[in-house]
Parts: structure tokens; C-alpha cells; sequence
């Protein structure tokens, strides 16, 4: 390469800075990360693209716009599996399908939460939302970091209980 040619492909800031502007994730060869590379995460059978929108799923199933998205990472990482991975790939690739028919680019470009919303509800008998949809249930909320997030402070046996310990004290219900 001559001194005047520029390089093909992005540089890494270059990559970061066009993710940080679509406000998306950035998807790379084996990987997908945050914008703001608060975190991310390599994929060892799913393709990072089905791992993104996977963990979209999650956030438009279970929205909380306090939870950060490393934590819909962590709920859904168990279905990067050998095992899982043949299923996740098939619902993703309806997920996206549906999406198309709907007019969009696929699930990861519906830029309107209303209209992904829209998207899973016609699908949520299937039996790959509900796999999803369960899965989070606990993949969600049973990590323990989360707990503050919603005004949970764990278990209370091993403190004496909740009844003198001021059960009534929750103030986001």
C-alpha cells in the first residue's frame, strides 16, 4: 500500500464513533459491544448480529429503562450454546422475518420500540418467545446486582424477616 492510499475497513474509533452515533450496539466479527464500550461480549456459536438482536428481544420483553444493557447480556449469554444455538438462530431469523414483512430491515432496525412491540406480540405464542420470554424471568432478575435497581434488598431470613424490618418501606410501588 502506498503512502496516499487509505486503509480499507474501520479503525476501531472509527467503529465506535459511527455505533455511538446510530446509538445501537456495534456488532463485529465475533462480538458485539455498547456504544460507549461500557461492555462487551464474545459470541462462541451465535452470530453476533442474532446475539444483538437477542438481547433487544429482551429489553422490548422485559423494558426497564433504569437496567442497563449489560444485564439483558448476562440474562441472555446462557443461549450462546451449541445446544441453543440452532433454535435462537431459527426464532431470531423469524423474529427478523417479521420484521421485513412489517417493512423494516430486520428486528435490530425497527427503530420504534411501539413497533418491535408490536412485531413480538404477534409472535408471543410461539414457542421461541416463550423459551425467551421465560428465560428472562429468571436470567433477569435473579442476578443479584439488579436487586438494588428495583428497591430490593434480598433475602430477609437470614436478617430477622421483614416485619420489623420495615417491610412497608418500598417507595416505587
Amino acid at each position: 500500500m502506498s503512502k496516499h492510499e487509505t486503509p480499507r475497513g474501520l479503525t476501531r474509533r472509527q467503529l465506535l464513533a459511527r455505533a455511538s452515533a446510530a446509538g445501537a450496539f456495534v456488532v463485529g466479527a465475533g462480538f458485539i459491544a455498547a456504544p460507549n464500550a461500557a461492555w462487551a461480549i464474545e459470541t462462541t456459536h451465535l452470530d453476533p448480529e442474532t446475539f444483538a438482536t437477542l438481547v433487544q428481544m429482551a429489553r422490548d420483553i422485559y423494558p426497564h429503562d433504569h437496567v442497563a444493557d449489560e444485564y439483558y447480556v448476562v440474562a441472555v449469554r446462557g443461549y450462546d450454546s451449541a445446544e441453543q444455538a440452532a433454535a435462537i438462530t431459527a426464532g431470531i431469523a423469524a423474529l427478523d422475518a417479521a420484521a421485513r414483512g412489517r417493512g423494516f430491515p430486520g428486528y435490530l432496525g425497527t427503530g420504534w420500540e411501539r413497533d418491535r412491540v408490536d412485531i413480538l406480540r404477534a409472535m408471543e405464542d410461539s414457542p421461541f418467545f416463550q423459551q425467551i420470554r421465560g428465560g428472562l424471568v429468571t436470567g433477569l432478575y435473579n442476578q443479584k446486582e439488579v436487586w438494588p435497581l428495583f428497591g430490593y434488598e434480598g433475602e430477609s431470613y437470614s436478617q430477622g424477616g421483614y416485619l420489623y424490618r420495615g417491610f412497608d418501606d418500598i417507595t416505587w410501588l
